[in-house]
């Protein structure tokens, strides 16, 4: 028997962009539902972002205590206690994961349904086989998740992990093939291998990364390739051996056959929206080509209906802060239609922790670079060499016409930094000349962001 529940708003997942949902149609006096299928606590601090970068900290600590050598410093009998390596990383996730527990706690029960919600027409949802929910308005923020090929799946069954299922690992892998080589994949391959573990990244394509511009493309390849094996351009299959561990094949960039075996397989060759179990047939939506409804970029509503999507499963910009922000003004809107707020502009921004990492804001790199940008570049920073890490290169993009900074790509020390510079920069609208009567500390790595924009003011163009 279905109870029958009315609502203002009703919001499936209670992830980031959920949770801001919420909250924000809350703020607005609507009555909120917030339904969740699983226990809670949001892609980043469970499985993404915190768990990640916990197995980043301990990889740093072990490259910093094998290279000490480099400043005269001589560490002897360095041990790699794998377990406690993965129990720190379950342990500081397990608090992260508890705080966001605490803020679903604090959310009044009447204002929760835990199941799993399917639309039964574009205003009613029913979730599991207790309640039928009428809804003013809903506001889809199921996530996405990884894809793992069937074949793979079945050959190599517990033995395949993805980023979900990886940090519960007790101990490190004696060995590990890392399937995709994009952002997720290249941090974990790092990881994995500063810590000791035998690790090859296998990727279909020819970057890493997923950097787009080429003089960028060429430095990541050429230093990344010096600390991990990598195989780019190959297609691997997999079979699971008598011992339990997994043979792959493939054929290398000169024709040649190969193979090796490895304790797991970390599949980080993409996620998608999950949306397949929301019966989004009974909505009367346009559907894209990955079954997720077609969506206003700046409203987040879908069509002409009384339903929103925000977050990772509009596969937009499937970053955490922009899944919040995306999550906020869906539940706004969905709480005050007719009327409609737009989204504020905002540069696009995302890291990749590869220490030197890597990070893009803006205008990505394209076919209007050469005609409409002026580029500028910095490949050395004197701070870089005082601390013996990697320079790398940054570039910076700024409009031809106005002279206004419209972006970059970087890969460099602690580019994490600069990125955050940068996007606000381009917020803001400033040129390189307004950006250089600012103050650059002396020595930083900031300095590499002042090279670049002298690169551009000093463009006979502008």
């Amino acid at each position: 028997m279905l109870k029958p529940i009315t609502c203002d708003v009703a919001v499936i997942g209670a992830g980031s962009a959920g949770l801001a949902a919420y909250k924000a149609a809350k703020a607005e006096g609507a009555r909120t539902l917030l339904i969740e299928a699983g226990p809670g606590g949001t892609t980043c601090a469970r499985f993404g972002c915190m768990p990640s970068k916990l197995l980043l900290a301990a990889a740093r600590a072990a490259r910093d205590a094998n290279q000490a050598s480099t400043f005269g410093i001589k560490i002897s009998g360095v041990v790699m206690d794998s377990k406690a390596v993965m129990a720190r990383v379950q342990r500081e996730r397990d608090g992260f994961v508890a705080a966001v527990l605490k803020d679903m706690a604090a959310i009044p029960a009447a204002d929760k349904v835990h199941g799993r919600a399917r639309f039964a027409g574009p205003d009613r949802l029913t979730v599991d086989d207790h309640a039928l929910i009428a809804a003013g308005a809903i506001v889809i923020a199921t996530g996405a998740r990884p894809v793992v090929p069937q074949d793979l799946r079945d050959a190599c069954q517990e033995r395949v992990v993805t980023h979900e299922t990886i940090f519960d690992l007790n101990v490190l892998p004696r060995t590990l093939a890392v399937i995709g080589a994009g952002p997720l994949g290249l941090e974990l391959a790092l990881a994995f291998s500063r810590l000791g573990v035998k690790t090859t990244l296998f990727d279909e394509g020819k970057t890493i990364g997923a950097v787009k511009d080429p003089v960028v493309a060429a430095a990541v390849l050429e230093t990344v390739g010096q600390a991990l094996a990598m195989q780019l351009g190959v297609q691997v299959k997999a079979k699971r051996k008598a011992d339990g561990d997994i043979l792959l094949r493939w054929t290398d960039s000169d024709g040649k056959a190969r193979r090796g075996t490895f304790e797991y397989v970390l599949d980080a060759a993409g996620r998608k929206p999950a949306v397949d179990h929301l019966d989004l047939n009974l909505t009367g939506l346009e559907l894209d080509d990955s079954g997720v409804p077609v969506f206003n970029t700046q409203t987040f509503r879908c069509g002409a209906s009384r339903i929103f999507i925000a977050g990772d499963v509009n596969d937009e910009r499937p970053v955490l802060h922009e899944a919040a922000l995306q999550g906020a003004l869906a539940g706004r809107n969905a709480a005050s239609l007719p009327k409609l707020e737009k989204r504020s502009p905002m540069p696009a921004m995302a890291v990749v922790y590869s220490d030197p990492d890597i990070a893009a804001v803006g205008a990505p790199w394209g076919k209007d670079a050469a005609e409409d940008w002026i580029i500028g570049c910095s490949d050395s920073v004197g701070r870089a060499r005082v601390d013996a890490r990697t320079p790398g290169v940054l570039r910076v993009y700024a409009d031809a016409k106005s002279g206004a900074l419209i972006g970059g790509e970087m890969f460099g020390p602690d580019v994490e930094h600069l990125a955050h510079l940068l996007a606000w920069t381009v917020q803001l609208k400033l040129t390189a000349k307004d950006v250089l009567s600012l103050p650059f500390y002396h020595p930083t790595l900031e300095e590499g962001f002042k090279t670049a924009l002298r690169d551009i003011a000093d463009n006979p163009s502008r």
